[in-house]
């Protein structure tokens, strides 16, 4: 997950011909934030929630899981092995009947994938009927031939498990000068490879966080401030408008609260906001970082963490934020 302002690096409009519009059906909407596993985990690499229990206690829609790094059917999470991941979690989610999205990469994390028995390999680990996609979070250090490979083994795992889609996290700009700009060279080259291969069932995912110094052409402003909550939505139209992705193919990705780029920060009024927004532009999916974000800081941090929001408010928050919009108020 993105934590750096964007690279303003921009491809040739030769790559751009290669990513005409697509005419595919709707995904289904999914709701989910992330979970970064090394925290609060079990002494059985079981998935923890904030408070250290089992996250599958608390009965969520959805939850994604970050992040495999390494080759595809011999990834690793940190220090614990995908049978360790599985062997913990996978049927444990089944049984209480919650969904789960398997992300890969992140910042500083590198997935990739030379064949297909090594996605069968992957996919297979993970699998059960509540598995509900493969988020590729792609940030740095692929080749384009990597992601090209990457996006192929996709397509051809996509034909045996037609009920799974995929989705790849790349990061934006939300430029309101009308410049449009968006993504940057790493995402126009994602999307490229996508629409050359045979991939169906897809989604773009974009991290709307941590866009840079407030300015025009990189979020919507309020005073001195980005307007987190306006400028996902200006995202999602630049991505839209400029690239033709439609609109049910596209999903949001903010990090709730505190950003590491100063000014940037995700507040509850933007949680609500960007909630409604999602259900009313009909986009594809809607999640967080993250799950262990969502509380109050215990004592002042400096900056973003990685377990706390940095804001006011009881543990849960934002979750219920975010769902008065595309779920109703629960």
């Amino acid at each position: 997950m993105k934590k750096h302002p964007l690279a303003k690096a921009i491809l040739p409009a030769m790559l751009l011909a290669l990513c005409g519009p697509a005419a595919l059906a709707a995904p289904r909407v999914v709701v989910s934030p992330y979970k970064f596993l090394p925290l609060n985990r079990a002494p059985d690499h079981a998935i923890g929630a904030r408070d250290g229990t089992l996250y599958v206690a608390g009965k969520p829609a959805a939850l994604t899981w970050a992040f495999a790094t390494g080759e595809c059917g011999s990834e690793v999470w940190q220090e614990q092995t995908g049978a360790e991941v599985a062997q913990a979690n996978v049927a444990a989610f089944a049984m209480a009947g919650i969904d789960y999205v398997i992300s890969t990469g992140g910042q500083g994390g590198v997935f990739t994938c030379a064949t297909d028995e090594g996605m069968e390999r992957f996919l297979a680990r993970y699998d059960s009927k509540h598995l509900a996609g493969i988020d590729f979070d792609i940030e740095a250090g692929q080749t384009s031939e990597q992601i090209a490979s990457l996006v192929q083994r996709a397509a051809t795992a996509q034909r045996k498990r037609p009920q799974l889609r995929f989705s790849f996290t790349v990061a934006t700009h939300a430029a309101a000068d009308g410049s449009k700009r968006s993504l940057n060279a790493l995402g126009e080259t994602i999307l490229a490879a996508v629409r050359a291969s045979s991939l169906r069932d897809w989604t773009f995912n974009l991290m709307v966080m941590d866009y840079g110094p407030p300015a025009s052409d990189v979020c919507v402003l309020r005073g001195d401030v980005c307007d987190m909550g306006r400028s996902a939505v200006q995202a999602v139209r630049n991505v839209h408008e400029k690239y033709g992705v439609p609109l049910a193919q596209i999903e949001v990705t903010p990090m709730i609260g505190v950003n590491d780029v100063a000014r940037n920060d995700f507040t509850l009024a933007d949680a609500r906001m960007l909630g409604a927004a999602v259900k009313d532009m009909g986009l594809a999916g809607l999640h967080w970082w993250s799950l262990d974000r969502d509380q109050p800081c215990k004592v002042p941090v400096q900056g973003a963490s990685d377990r706390c929001s940095g804001m006011d408010g009881a543990a849960g928050t934002f979750d219920a934020a975010f769902r008065e919009g595309p779920g109703g108020k629960r």
